[in-house]
């Protein structure tokens, strides 16, 4: 397994897959020298979590809602590369 991970689990019951493989999209494309591997995990129940070397970041049941991609961007890159500017993302910051 290539570190760090990012793995995002996703409801199939929901049909949550497309909304899963764009998030995954966009990781790997902001990330592509950080990420080492992106993983799509189904399941069912409504979930929506998305786990960073194994920490859930962003659990959609306990956040009420799926993540806005900008703040999911910003905490994948407060642990994998800190110093690392997201350039119009970062100016968005409310």
């Amino acid at each position: 397994m290539r570190q760090p991970r990012l793995e995002i689990e996703y409801c199939t019951q929901c049909r949550w897959l497309l909304r899963a493989a764009w998030t995954a999209q966009e990781m790997l494309t902001t990330f592509q020298a950080e990420l080492g591997e992106v993983a799509l995990v189904p399941g069912t129940g409504g979930v929506f979590d998305v786990r960073l070397d194994d920490e859930t970041i962003w659990s959609r049941k306990d956040q009420g809602g799926h993540p806005e991609l900008v703040e999911l961007k910003r905490m994948v890159r407060d642990r994998i590369a800190p110093g690392r500017s997201l350039g119009h993302s970062d100016r968005a910051r409310p």
